[in-house]
């Protein structure tokens, strides 16, 4: 389904009042310089195009892109599903987590420059091969923290209290009416303070958890190899240097790290027998850093008193019905992957996920871009010229700042449009072998200085595994 969102007779009266303004004269051209798959074509013409692929509804978004953008849903579940047009002519991709796009995916469209994943995850995601193709990928790392923090300790106090479970036994018409029953509807249940409550990763949302928690009693360690010598101390936690010490000290176990192909499956049967017997566990992370059958089996056997996830393996997934490991788990929690949801964390997200596609609109990519992933890929491995986008009418346009991300990056987090300095300008060629033909938006122009920092970015490390397993990761 392919679907173009109209936008406002204000913005159609302010596309107008610019073209007349472009007629003028004295005014300045857009100006583009060359790269693998050209600038963003957003001249007085024709407006790039920015589609929501997995989803219908674009009103959050509509507000922020209208007066740069024309914005489409595609509402599909695959690339097969996508229109044609889009395809050919989308700059700009918005998905969620229920659509993957990998190279063969990637390569399906012409004129695709920045695809901005709305969510802080981005494992449905190529973005080494997106990067090689000159696509931007962009997540969304500082929304929902608060949210996921309270969904993890509400998991965590039904597990510790089992309200989950006393709550359904009322619900079902069983009547507890001595110390006796009492005592048998709520095994095991236990007292929170003075237990030891192991979280790994200890990024935004592991450190919100942490505070919380300590404000229960517990005695809160971390595991997070990327974290400098330190914040153990600032936080007041403990910090542990392998996960088999974290496994093996904890009462509870909490996971808040990405998913890469180095900790799938982190919590799995070896790991699983390095945890106290009867240890509780609990993932609002990544489905994927868990092995099902190996926890349903410890679930069975009591290895694991107790578990809650959030998140699941392949979604979406109903663990209650088909050939699911979980089915038949006992002592086990489970929810639709909405510990990030609220009503205030979902506007604030797609506000997010909107700004960055402006940013990428009415900048450079991808030095203006705030949350970009896969800036490595650009300077290392494809051979981008200096200087994607060139500014245009749009210049005088700020990108909108509807919210804030945490992350820290070297790029600037506006956009500044000056005018060229005097003297000689650079030359401009473009990379051997590439044809001129493929530079979409207008002639190359030589008399403007373009650049863009070279050199390896820093991501942000704070809530992701080592890239090399350790002796405590067991891989298989």
């Amino acid at each position: 389904m392919f679907q173009p969102v109209n936008p406002s007779p204000f913005a159609s009266s302010l596309m107008d009042k610019r073209k007349l303004n472009m007629m003028q004269p004295g005014k300045r051209a857009r100006i583009d310089s060359g790269s693998i798959r050209g600038p963003i074509p957003n001249n007085v013409h024709s407006r790039p195009l920015v589609a929501l692929l997995d989803g219908r509804d674009c009103g959050v978004e509509m507000p922020i892109l209208k007066d740069v953008a024309t914005v489409a849903f595609c509402d599909a579940q695959t690339t097969t599903e996508i229109h044609e047009k889009v395809l050919n002519e989308a700059v700009g991709a918005l998905m969620w987590h229920t659509i993957q796009l990998n190279k063969e995916d990637l390569e399906k469209f012409r004129a695709l420059r920045i695809v901005v994943r709305i969510g802080s995850g981005f494992d449905n995601i190529d973005v080494k091969s997106a990067g090689e193709m000159g696509i931007a990928v962009c997540n969304v790392p500082g929304y929902g923290v608060e949210e996921v923090a309270d969904t993890t300790l509400c998991l965590i106090l039904n597990l510790y209290r089992r309200t989950y479970w006393l709550a359904n036994m009322v619900k079902e018409g069983k009547k507890i009416t001595g110390p006796e029953q009492l005592k048998d509807a709520a095994y095991g249940c236990a007292r929170i303070r003075g237990d030891t409550l192991g979280i790994v990763g200890l990024g935004r949302i592991g450190s919100a958890v942490a505070l919380r928690a300590k404000a229960f009693g517990f005695n809160v360690i971390f595991y997070d190899p990327y974290l400098s010598d330190g914040i153990e101390k600032s936080l007041g936690l403990e910090r542990v240097y392998t996960l088999q010490d974290l496994l093996f000290k904890s009462d509870c176990v909490s996971l808040h790290c990405s998913l890469n192909e180095h900790n799938h499956h982190l919590i799995n049967e070896y790991t699983i027998k390095q945890m106290r017997p009867g240890a509780f566990l609990v993932n609002t992370a990544r489905g994927g850093l868990v092995e099902e059958a190996a926890l349903a089996s410890a679930l069975k056997d009591n290895r694991i008193r107790a578990a809650a996830i959030d998140v699941h393996e392949h979604e979406p997934f109903n663990v209650f019905t088909g050939n699911s490991p979980l089915k038949d788990a006992p002592n086990l929690i489970v929810t639709p992957h909405a510990a990030f949801y609220s009503e205030a964390a979902a506007i604030e997200l797609r506000e997010m996920a909107a700004s960055e596609v402006r940013r990428a609109i009415v900048g450079r990519i991808p030095d203006t871009l705030r949350n970009c992933i896969n800036k490595e890929y650009f300077t290392s491995s494809s051979t981008l010229p200096e200087g994607l986008n060139g500014t245009s009418y749009y210049g005088n346009i700020p990108p909108v700042q509807q919210a804030h991300s945490t992350t820290p990056h070297d790029a600037p987090h506006s956009v500044s449009v000056t005018s060229a300095p005097p003297g000689p300008p650079p030359p401009v060629s473009l990379p051997p072998g590439l044809p001129t033909s493929i530079v979409r938006g207008g002639e190359i122009r030589a008399d403007i200085p373009v650049g863009i920092p070279k050199g390896p970015t820093n991501p942000d490390p704070t809530n992701h595994l080592p890239s090399k397993p350790e002796s405590s990761h067991h891989q298989e």
